[in-house]
């Protein structure tokens, strides 16, 4: 294979790309996320590449007659981990990178700081810490029993997966431990509401169950498990995400954890325990064209579902504000509310 990077080049100390300043060449660690071939309007070919790192990613064209067009169209390939030198500089089409050298990442080069992980948005939070919060809402909100032993055991088979996978490949929580993120936080906020109208309204018949509210909510996007699957350029959707979906999927592990456990001589939950946890999980998004057959049709999966849904949509809401100039009052309704959001001033 070519060489990609001229090894005769004095190295210089990493500065990863999500810290660069416009007019700034420096050396860093990137992951090319995208790379499509277009054509100008005079019929001639370029490349339109996307590099990025945890905190910023950069788009801009290769042009047919830039040196490293020949490069980059037989060899980059996109979800590979690169060393680039490069200058960034911010321009009217966006941030743009001027690459100067350019070569795969070697195994050499986790001694300067590479991880795969270092090119991957991330959630901000801890993951083992939110993955403990998740297994603690459900020891402590569920009554012991069988549909705790079902909800802690399919966290816990899943463990190493959960604490890295994103919540979806887009949208929202589209990040590595967007998952737990997203999942503690519909927990935590649908055990609080359940709570708080179980105590005002004491006399509902039947009872506002806040342990069945625990478990659909610990495990309301659980089928996202095999709906995606974790790439370095992010969640993927897999062939069976894309023609089952992660609601029925969800619901297809429910029933099989249930019927482990009754193989391996434990008593499952039983079957009105299950029909109402299935439902939970079948109706969390409410509606047919987001995906759910049915409508949330009991309280503890009303309740499930506006957590998910003022989940999602607050923080859709936090990263357009992050993406719109600080000086706007407006975003753009070009996001993925499709609508303008108000930042303040006039």
């Amino acid at each position: 294979m070519p060489e990609l990077f001229d090894k005769t080049g004095e190295s210089s100390p990493i500065t990863p790309l999500g810290d660069l300043t416009n007019g700034q060449e420096a050396d860093f660690f990137a992951l090319l996320a995208d790379k499509t071939q277009l054509t100008t309007k005079d019929g001639k070919p370029y490349w339109r590449v996307t590099f990025r790192d945890a905190r910023r990613d950069v788009s801009f064209p290769v042009w047919s007659d830039a040196p490293l067009f020949a490069k980059c169209n037989s060899e980059w390939q996109v979800g590979g981990f690169y060393k680039l030198r490069a200058l960034y500089h911010e321009t009217s089409y966006g941030p743009q990178l001027d690459i100067r050298l350019i070569r795969p990442v070697e195994e050499t080069d986790k001694a300067d700081g590479f991880d795969p992980t270092m090119c991957q948005p991330r959630s901000r939070f801890d993951f083992e810490e939110m993955f403990a919060d998740l297994r603690g809402i459900a020891e402590e909100r569920i009554a012991e029993g069988p549909l705790q032993t079902l909800v802690l055991g399919l966290l816990d088979q899943h463990r190493d997966d959960l604490l890295v996978w994103p919540a979806a490949s887009r949208n929202h929580h589209a990040f590595a431990g967007g998952y737990l993120e997203h999942v503690r936080n519909v927990a935590t906020n649908a055990v609080m509401l359940a709570e708080r109208y179980a105590e005002i309204y004491p006399d509902m018949d039947p009872p506002l169950d806040v342990g069945m509210v625990a478990a659909g909510a610990a495990l309301h996007d659980i089928g996202k498990l095999r709906e995606l699957r974790n790439s370095p350029v992010g969640a993927e959707y897999t062939a069976s995400g894309s023609l089952v979906g992660h609601i029925l999927q969800g619901r297809d592990m429910i029933r099989e954890a249930a019927a482990e456990m009754q193989r391996e001589g434990q008593d499952p939950p039983d079957a009105e325990t299950m029909l109402r946890l299935e439902h939970i999980i079948i109706s969390h998004q409410r509606l047919p064209e987001w995906g759910s057959p049915k409508p949330p049709m009991t309280p503890e999966a009303l309740i499930v579902h506006y957590a998910d849904d003022t989940d999602a949509k607050l923080q859709m809401m936090m990263t357009i504000l992050a993406e719109t100039d600080a000086d706007a009052a407006l975003s753009s309704r070009r996001n993925v509310l499709g609508q303008q959001v108000y930042r303040g001033g006039e």
